[in-house]
């Protein structure tokens, strides 16, 4: 017997017993990057997922019982996250993941997952093949990256009326992802990339990159790809003198992108795609107001992060703690978060996505474009 049926069969055991036994725990894994460069959203995704299991075991927990969070740090590396998966489901017993943060981490974990019987919510990962695996179990509280790349490209062509366009990626499952995404629809326009070249992340040094980015002449830069090196990239752009329109995704909506930028100045101006702003639901506004008056500003993916610990939570109570029961009622059910009433169709994707243009200010700040 493998050991996921053996896990699988165990799960049911204890939720057959639920109804008259007291139960340990429920442990659910909040995975991502919680050290290494991406840091700042490992921070969001935990800040999310923490204050849902506090307030949620304030009101009772899940049908009596309490949520125990496991902290699991993938470094956005996908050898590492698998890893980290098989802690969770095999010495943990998580019997749900918020997580993972990056997509090529999520992509291999969630297949470790499916074996064990254990819902995984990902607040961020937006590359199409997590859901189109077709696994019962997997679900995310974001958007994809096709319907991003939509967005980007749509507003490259109507709103600036670029015809110059160098596509950047840095070669991972996310960014690289985000930006074919992109491309393949500004192709559908009838504009073609001037130039499409990928960097390594890590890199710091784009000396070499900026000076083929003049070199075409582009109107407009687009990078598929996160905080850590967008922010290098952007400023090495404005320093060498490049007037070009820098924008990129869901990857830079961090404060970390101006800390690593060096200055406000050389983001100002910079536009990326990210979803309708979550700060502005209406069921979200007591939760945001706790963490401002606590010091921490929800941003980026902290709320996001929240929802899919709702989400996760709601299967669980309403299946008897078993996961498997629970995914399956996902497909058909609403689920109230602070940042509205979410629906899954049957891949786990999002029945509507709301993802907007924002701009970058000389302030450091963000907001949606008119």
């Amino acid at each position: 017997m493998s050991n996921a049926v053996v896990r699988k069969t165990l799960i049911s055991l204890a939720v057959a017993g639920a109804a008259t036994l007291a139960q340990a725990d429920v442990v659910i894994g909040v995975a991502g990057p919680h050290t290494g460069a991406y840091a700042a959203f490992g921070e969001q995704l935990w800040k999310g997922a923490e204050k849902a299991a506090q307030d949620i075991n304030a009101a009772g927990g899940i049908n009596g019982e309490m949520i125990t969070l496991v902290k699991a740090d993938d470094a956005c590396e996908p050898k590492q996250a698998v890893s980290v998966a098989n802690r969770l489901v095999d010495s943990d017993g998580a019997l749900a993941v918020v997580g993972h943060f990056c997509s090529s981490s999520s992509i291999p974990a969630s297949k470790i997952y499916e074996e064990a019987g254990v819902i995984m919510v990902t607040p961020a990962s937006t590359n199409p093949t997590l859901t189109d695996q077709g696994l019962p179990n997997v679900f995310r509280v974001c958007g994809r990256d096709d319907q991003q790349g939509d967005v980007a490209a749509s507003y490259i062509v109507d709103k600036l009326g670029a015809k110059r366009v160098a596509v950047i990626h840095d070669k991972d499952t996310y960014g690289k992802g985000l930006a074919d995404a992109m491309k393949s629809t500004l192709n559908a326009y009838g504009v073609n990339e001037v130039m499409y070249e990928g960097l390594t992340r890590g890199e710091k040094d784009f000396n070499a990159l900026i000076t083929k980015i003049r070199s075409v002449d582009a109107d407009v830069v687009y990078f598929g790809g996160l905080h850590s090196e967008a922010g290098p990239l952007v400023r090495q752009l404005r320093e060498q003198g490049s007037k070009a329109i820098f924008i990129s995704g869901d990857g830079i909506v961090s404060d970390e992108f101006v800390s690593v930028a060096g200055s406000p100045e050389y983001v100002d101006g910079v536009l990326m795609t990210f979803g309708a702003p979550p700060t502005s639901y209406p069921s979200g506004a007591k939760v945001i107001k706790e963490f401002r008056d606590a010091g921490y500003e929800p941003e980026g993916y902290t709320l996001y992060s929240y929802t899919a610990m709702q989400v996760a939570v709601a299967a669980l109570a309403n299946n008897n703690l078993d996961p498997i029961k629970g995914a399956e009622w996902l497909k058909t059910h609403s689920v109230d978060t602070v940042m509205g009433k979410k629906d899954f169709d049957e891949k786990g994707d999002l029945t509507v996505s709301d993802y907007v243009m924002y701009e970058w200010d000389a302030q450091g700040k963000y907001s949606v474009v008119e």
